[in-house]
């Protein structure tokens, strides 16, 4: 089982913005933090979201358990659906990676528990500044 941790952040709401995946299981430790522009932080959450699952399948494991830090990220994995059409787009392409997975959970976690992903899309931000 893959163990994926996804965090989006901006300074400002839009400003520049990261994200930062961090996957640890079977034999991978892969720390991810990739400047994605400028945008708001709930667009990069779900950019962080597709950039993990991309990630995911280049791997190819059939049992992934992810976690965030966005409610509205988790809550519309869940539902499989998003009321703001900015987001539609995001959703429809997580929810087409996810089919190829056998087993995916998602798993809303406190930020003190996404440490290690909010470093790294932090990180992300000051790389760009």
């Amino acid at each position: 089982m893959l163990e994926v941790y996804i965090d989006g952040a901006s300074a400002g709401n839009p400003g520049p913005s990261g994200i930062g995946i961090f996957i640890k299981g079977e034999g991978h430790h892969i720390k991810i933090s990739e400047y994605i522009g400028e945008t708001n932080n709930h667009i990069a959450e779900f950019i962080a979201l597709n950039r993990a699952l991309e990630e995911v399948e280049k791997i190819g494991s059939s049992l992934i358990s992810m976690r965030s830090d966005s409610k509205i990220v988790v809550a519309s994995i869940e539902k499989q659906y998003v009321k703001n059409e900015e987001y539609k787009p995001y959703l429809e392409k997580a929810l087409q990676l996810i089919e190829s997975i056998d087993m995916f959970f998602i798993k809303w976690i406190p930020d003190s528990q996404n440490k290690a992903a909010d470093a790294l899309a932090r990180e992300a931000i000051l790389k760009e500044k």
